[in-house]
């Protein structure tokens, strides 16, 4: 089993950039990661939700993979995004990898069939089985359609090669019973960056963060700083950005944060459809809360 402590503190949820005509940019994506690990996070979070990773080819995203993978130089850890709705699907994706180079896996929850609780740990333990590296569940129901209640994740964490979850449905009440109730060496992630604090405060190791794109020394030092238990200091950065990061989402991620990446000149704004880059208007405010 790996070491755990490696995922306590401040994963970065990777965004994939792109040039104008819909290409990914591996130069910025470079300069994107040299500027994460700079600022301190722990470790790297390839091909999740924030990479727009169900809009790349299968080659793709084994280039996006294998360039940060190049980037850390085994130096800070990658997590790999393997997820999806096809049970099947998603156990032949171990296939196309050098999954061994990862850290981990991240698993989202299947979306769109909206499976049983029984189906998610049905489909979970196939993954859990087929992984050569340990598993980090993600619960993200208001992408997913589904939620992944705290007893399913409770049952889940039995499991000799499940980890830990990143948790994102925003419920601190059904984080809290997980916490509660979980073999000690089980980890709980948070996957919302604007209720880290309270989280890591009843229990949770730290989080996979979408700010730490653009800001990762403010909200990996937060982290530190909450983790230690010094809530003076981890209070006044949170606040720093409690209203700033609602903005990120609000026309869909990661058109926000792509939006304050061009800003700081990490990469360009584009994204691939379905989704479009931010309003003017969100622009300005986006400019005006992280300036």
């Amino acid at each position: 089993m790996n070491n755990l402590k490696q995922f306590n503190g401040t994963g970065v949820a990777l965004v994939t950039p792109f040039k104008k005509n819909g290409e990914v940019d591996y130069s910025s994506l470079k300069k994107l990661v040299k500027h994460v690990i700079s600022g301190g996070v722990e470790y790297l979070v390839a091909l999740g939700t924030t990479a727009e990773s169900v809009t790349l080819t299968k080659e793709e995203k084994v280039s996006v993979f294998n360039a940060i993978c190049e980037v850390s130089g085994n130096k800070t850890p990658v997590v790999l995004g393997i997820g999806g709705s096809n049970t099947a699907d998603v156990l032949s994706q171990f296939k196309i990898f050098d999954v061994k180079k990862a850290a981990a896996i991240l698993s989202v929850s299947p979306y769109y069939n909206k499976p049983s609780q029984r189906g998610i740990v049905e489909h979970f333990k196939a993954v859990a089985k087929a992984s050569p590296v340990p598993v980090i569940l993600y619960n993200v129901p208001a992408r997913t359609g589904s939620n992944m209640i705290a007893q399913t994740t409770l049952e889940l964490a039995s499991h000799k090669n499940i980890i830990g979850i990143k948790e994102a449905s925003g419920n601190i009440e059904q984080c809290m019973a997980i916490i509660s109730k979980k073999p000690e060496d089980f980890l709980v992630i948070s996957g919302d960056d604007g209720i880290t604090l309270p989280l890591i405060s009843s229990g949770a190791v730290g989080v996979i963060s979408v700010l730490a794109n653009s800001h990762p020394k403010d909200f990996s030092n937060m982290v530190r700083f909450a983790i230690k238990g010094d809530f003076t200091s981890a209070r006044k950065l949170h606040y720093k950005y409690s209203d700033a990061i609602p903005l990120l989402f609000a026309e869909g991620n990661p058109a926000g944060i792509k939006e304050v990446l061009e800003f700081n000149k990490i990469c360009k704004n584009h994204v691939r459809l379905p989704l479009v880059s931010v309003s003017k208007e969100l622009s300005q405010k986006l400019k005006a809360a992280f300036r």
